[in-house]
């Protein structure tokens, strides 16, 4: 049947290998955007947070399938890591002398990952014929890049956002026909790449306080971030990612296919970027406590938090067709917050978030205990 697998499998040792080399792409995007906090750097970093997401969501897509600890599929995905290493390395510059470096490591990860997908696809006419269909957006997207590489400005940009669109929306338009979804490993995957994230903002709350004195301001503000760090654990996976995991589950075939496109593939990629934002705002803020936050990572902190929790009110909506009018609340309060946070020390600004963000926490524990209860008591075993 379309969008199923024989049988449910579990994330393996080899996948949270292979996401390690992830973690250190997410590190270099954030040392990407502290070493350009401008405009034009946020919109770089997102860029090459986006390329590097989708290059993960792909191979989450292939061990969903095939088994990455078999025979010579071990040893092909321990080149693939080394391929995404090189990108991963090449990230602080990959718009400056390290472009056509990244543009070709990250062509041949892609390439490999058609090349195993259409192993995985071996006697199955149908995933063959997804796989097919994904060959054309993900061949263009990896020359685009390629060619970007030789480019500069203005023009480099474009190519980037045009190879990332036909990326993205190739794979829409090809449907869910004929992909394979084991429910629970995927969603497995995905909640450990949040944690991965979230972890990102404990080490971004280190690299931020090295070569700071460690006063009162910097004790504060790193409680702030772990607090902060906890909601974000917290709004994830205290009840959305267990009726997220069960949802997917009750779909069948095409429609689980295109269940896990969307929530998982599409909606996690902001999800990702709100954390990845906040741990550079926070690296920011860690530096210097008593000056107000610049344009950018003022925008990061209250942005990438607003971003984190509208992905959740979208991941919502797709899957149980209702609205998450709190988190909308929430997100709007952390936009109305940028003016402030521009105007008052860098400790004042993330006290107003852990405010903010932590009173929404409280309020869904309060206001939806029991239905809380209700949906972790359903997932124990009987």
């Amino acid at each position: 049947m379309e969008g199923t697998t024989a049988q449910e499998e579990r994330v393996t040792p080899l996948e949270l290998f292979f996401d390690l080399v992830f973690v250190f792409g997410i590190t270099q995007v954030t040392t990407l955007l502290s070493d350009d906090p401008t405009w034009g750097g946020l919109a770089r970093g997102l860029l090459v947070l986006s390329a590097l997401w989708w290059a993960w969501a792909a191979y989450a897509w292939l061990t969903n399938t095939l088994n990455p600890e078999e025979g010579a599929v071990r040893l092909a995905v321990f080149a693939i890591m080394g391929a995404m290493l090189i990108a991963a390395l090449a990230v602080p510059e990959a718009f400056g002398d390290h472009g056509v470096l990244f543009g070709v490591s990250y062509f041949v990860v892609r390439a490999l990952h058609l090349a195993l997908y259409a192993l995985a696809a071996k006697g199955d006419h149908d995933l063959l014929g997804a796989v097919l269909r994904m060959v054309p957006s993900s061949t263009i997207s990896g020359v685009l890049i390629v060619t970007a590489g030789f480019l500069g400005d203005a023009p480099q940009i474009a190519l980037w956002v045009i190879a990332l669109s036909v990326d993205y929306l190739g794979v829409a338009v090809g449907g869910g026909q004929g992909w394979r979804v084991s429910p629970g490993h995927f969603a497995e995957r995905h909640g450990l790449i949040i944690i991965i994230a979230i972890g990102e903002c404990i080490v971004a709350v280190g690299l931020g306080a090295a070569g700071v004195p460690l006063g009162p301001g910097v004790v504060t503000a790193a409680l702030f971030a772990t607090a902060i760090a906890a909601v974000l654990w917290w709004a994830y996976f205290d009840v959305v990612a267990i009726v997220a995991e069960r949802k997917l589950t009750e779909a069948k075939g095409a429609a689980r296919a295109a269940q896990a496109r969307d929530s998982y593939s599409y909606l996690h990629l902001p999800m990702v970027a709100g954390i990845v934002l906040f741990a550079f705002a926070m690296k920011k803020t860690l530096a210097d406590v008593d000056e107000p936050l610049k344009a950018v990572p003022a925008a990061a902190l209250c942005g990438g938090l607003a971003l984190y929790f509208l992905a959740h009110v979208a991941f919502r909506l797709r899957n149980v067709r209702t609205w998450n009018k709190q988190r909308v609340l929430a997100a709007l309060a952390l936009l109305a917050l940028y003016p402030a946070v521009r105007e008052v020390p860098a400790l004042a600004a993330v006290a107003g978030v852990t405010a903010v963000t932590v009173g929404l926490i409280a309020y869904e524990a309060i206001r939806f205990r029991e239905a809380r209860t209700r949906v972790r008591q359903a997932r124990q075993p009987a």
